[in-house]
């Protein structure tokens, strides 16, 4: 059921999109049906689509005048939220984030918006499903579901049934908070999310963390794209670490181990015991997917070993690259 209309504060839904062809008709027509019903405008931030993407977005926007596409010359996506409320957010009380490459409840945006309003929520962030098709992705998706690919983070796992946080998967934000703290930072092609969250914990915003609506993602389909992305996220994170002068936190920390004992294996040369730590690491991997193959009664839980090993290994090699200053900051697949 959705928000009587003269109750309902006004949100401008926000679909940061580049090449999404596959995607982005079926949801223009899903959130194009949530901004009738809410009163909401719904602006796709094309980074320079050239899959058809820019020709669908045009098609509709033709038909629904709700429907705006706008140029985003900067391509990543915080710089399409920022553009889009700087653009726009004058009209509008909240912003809500749409992933292009990501599925939703119909009521998405009816249920953020009862949240913000009952809890009073400067943000509203929701739990992450990960999904899959063929079997690598399935195993990825298994691994991203669990602690082995999460590290128990309740906006990945979906444990929460609606507490403050402070941080989740961005789906509501107030635009005056969003204003207050200075949007996100456009240097961040990875992480962006919480560092921005970082900024409005700071500011003394708060953020909630629903669990009466949710995201399904869709995870990378191969084992170089995988890498490439957790290489961006843990540059990203290192990033966000130094920034703001931050520790680490203890789920974070396991994982920055992983580069350096895979790294050391290459001193086994000198003597057998360097690949030992490297070795427990894998065979700990292994035995939490056989946990999983058993207590889910999942046959992808053994599978789901290997892209949570990928996931650790990128996500360490990038968080120490950023660290010691080596790469090209964090240019890597989003």
């Amino acid at each position: 059921m959705g928000i009587p209309d003269e109750k309902a504060p006004t949100c401008l839904i926000v679909v940061p999109c580049l090449n999404e062809a596959a995607h982005i008709a079926g949801l223009l027509t899903q959130f194009g049906a949530a901004a009738a019903r809410l009163g909401a405008r719904v602006v796709v931030a094309d980074g320079g689509s050239t899959d058809g993407t820019r020709r669908i977005v045009a098609d509709v926007a033709s038909r629904d005048q709700q429907v705006v596409m706008l140029d985003n010359p900067k391509r990543i996506q915080s710089a399409a939220i920022n553009l889009t409320v700087e653009r726009y957010g004058d009209d509008y009380d909240y912003l809500i984030r749409v992933d292009a490459h990501g599925e939703y409840p119909d009521d998405y945006c009816d249920r953020l918006i009862e949240e913000a309003v009952a809890t009073g929520a400067d943000s509203v962030v929701v739990a992450m499903e990960t999904r899959g098709f063929g079997v690598f992705q399935k195993a990825t998706a298994l691994a991203q579901n669990s602690r082995l690919g999460n590290g128990g983070a309740k906006h990945r796992h979906g444990g929460s049934c609606g507490e403050w946080t402070d941080h989740g998967h961005h789906a509501l934000m107030r635009i005056q908070a969003f204003r207050a703290v200075g949007g996100y930072d456009e240097s961040f092609t990875h992480n962006e999310d919480a560092e921005l969250d970082h900024r409005l914990g700071v500011a003394g915003f708060r953020i909630w963390l629903t669990g009466k609506t949710f995201m399904t993602y869709y995870p990378r389909s191969s084992v170089s794209s995988l890498f490439r992305q957790y290489l961006g996220y843990g540059r990203g994170r290192a990033r966000n670490l130094l920034k703001h002068h931050m520790v680490p936190k203890f789920r974070q920390m396991l994982p920055l181990a992983v580069f350096p004992l895979v790294a050391g294996t290459s001193l086994a040369f000198l003597h057998w015991f360097a690949i030992v730590p490297a070795f427990v690491w894998a065979l700990a991997c292994l035995g939490y997917g056989a946990l999983m193959a058993i207590g889910q009664r999942n046959p992808y839980g053994m599978l789901a070993a290997f892209p949570a090993m990928v996931m650790h290994l990128a996500w360490s090699a990038g968080f120490w690259l950023q660290l010691l200053g080596l790469g090209n900051s964090e240019r890597a697949e989003r």
